[in-house]
């Protein structure tokens, strides 16, 4: 296959350029600029995509691309890539109904069965949706129409709970009885480096039991962790990394409904820590059309429609195109370049270090970088002011392609990146690039940040408040 390179040179200027970035190219604004030029050539071929869940949620999305034969048709695909791969990791789905070209078919269905960075996406869908990535050519007139699907899950807050999230580096856990925290407590652990499924289980049920010492009873029990959760069942989670894949599939896809059972059957819920962070955003604002990001080791993201609902989308933006420079970096799990985990996370600040002239020791982990740019922004040092710029930058044309995606009127931000005057930097900037390439956008969207309270009140509540009473 001949590569393409990315980027769209007919593309005016971006008005806000990051700082430490200056070869930044918006991978959105490139495909719409790409999209404006061919509709107005009157030589474009309308494609439809559209990705299908098992449970029938169909997300569908137009676009349109050169003919076959036409000198850019491969750029046109390009792009008509990454707007399938956005679909695939922001709504989800393990079936994608195609019609356009017969060339960007092809192009397509290489791509996931032939290129490392398509099979890598193609084999994570397998594994959320327990059966393999099918690319369907369907006519337009059979293309399925969008249908959604929301969970009614949240803001129950009636009788004795525990909430609890499970991070990277600590669990969490709550006790709380009719939306009162009683009970709070974070331990320290590194599950990604445990390879006993056990292990996991019952540092787990530690935190549980813990937190029910202080209840007199325990009616539900909620939860959040990063990953893929369908059903209660844990499909792909980076805390399990070291668990082999017999014992995975064993012992660690029902861990959830294992614990449900050791507790007598009480409703118990898990989803993904970022639908729980939006749901506690939500909750504490009274409002839906709401998105939640966290900048942290990750970029972990959720989203609560207009009616206050959970959506049965996937919300993993770490995995969306936010550049599409040939030069941007790569993420180590994908090896695809431009996705949001390096531009909207610590990986963001600890790839930028360098560009701005800030010296650190090889060897420090990603944390510790965040601490001493922390510092230096404490201490007026204008370097980690443009580191913080940059990552704005960043944050607000990734905004502008996310409101493709997504009905967007609250947007909550936290995460370890967030933390201190740099986060104001990252705010300040991101409103600069909306009032400067949308105003209406800039208009619509109302930022939200948690006190420290909150970000620890909030998740454990919202958590807790995940299942209805039976």
């Amino acid at each position: 296959m001949t590569a393409v390179q990315p980027g769209a040179p007919s593309a005016a200027p971006i008005r806000i350029p990051p700082p430490l970035d200056p070869s930044f190219r918006p991978a959105g604004r490139a495909r719409r600029a790409l999209e404006e030029r061919i509709r107005a050539s009157g030589r474009g071929v309308a494609v439809t995509l559209a990705v299908e869940q098992p449970g029938g949620t169909v997300s569908r999305h137009a676009t349109v691309a050169w003919p076959d034969g036409h000198p850019e048709a491969e750029r046109s695909h390009h792009h008509a890539g990454r707007l399938l791969k956005t679909l695939l990791w922001a709504r989800g789905g393990n079936r994608v109904h195609l019609d356009g070209p017969d060339g960007l078919v092809a192009y397509l269905r290489r791509h996931y069965a032939e290129e490392a960075t398509g099979i890598f996406d193609a084999r994570i869908a397998a594994e959320i949706y327990l059966r393999p990535l099918e690319l369907v050519r369907t006519p337009q007139a059979e293309m399925p129409p969008t249908r959604g699907s929301t969970v009614a899950l949240g803001g129950h807050l009636e009788g004795c709970r525990i909430g609890f999230d499970l991070g990277a580096s600590d669990r969490k856990v709550a006790a709380v009885i009719d939306g009162e925290i009683v009970f709070s407590e974070e331990v320290p652990w590194d599950p990604a480096k445990h390879a006993d499924p056990q292990w996991h289980h019952d540092g787990i049920d530690d935190s549980l039991r813990r937190a029910a010492a202080h209840l007199p009873r325990v009616d539900a029990i909620g939860g959040s962790a990063a990953g893929a959760y369908v059903d209660n069942q844990v499909r792909v989670a980076s805390l399990f990394r070291s668990v082999p894949r017999d014992l995975f599939a064993a012992r660690v896809r029902g861990l959830f409904d294992e614990l449900r059972r050791a507790w007598g059957g009480v409703p118990f819920v898990v989803v993904n820590d970022g639908e729980v962070t939006a749901l506690a955003g939500s909750m504490m604002a009274g409002a839906g059309a709401f998105l939640g990001i966290a900048l942290g080791s990750s970029e972990a993201a959720g989203y609560v429609t207009r009616e206050r609902t959970l959506t049965t989308w996937l919300d993993e933006l770490a995995f969306t195109p936010v550049d599409d420079a040939p030069g941007a970096p790569t993420d180590e799990w994908s090896g695809d370049r431009g996705c949001g985990v390096q531009y909207l996370s610590q990986q963001a600040v600890g790839r930028l270090l360098g560009p701005a002239g800030i010296e650190v020791d090889p060897d420090a982990s990603l944390p510790e970088r965040l601490v001493h740019l922390q510092a230096l922004t404490a201490a007026g040092d204008q370097r980690a002011a443009a580191v913080y710029a940059t990552i704005g930058t960043y944050l607000g044309y990734a905004l502008l392609d996310y409101r493709e995606f997504y009905d967007i009127e609250h947007l909550l931000l936290l995460g370890r990146v967030m933390t201190g005057t740099g986060g104001d930097v990252i705010i300040e900037r991101a409103g600069a690039v909306l009032r400067a390439e949308d105003p209406a956008a800039a208009e619509a969207i109302t930022v939200h940040t948690p006190s420290e309270r909150e970000k620890r009140h909030g998740q454990a509540v919202a958590a807790a408040s995940l299942p209805a009473l039976a």
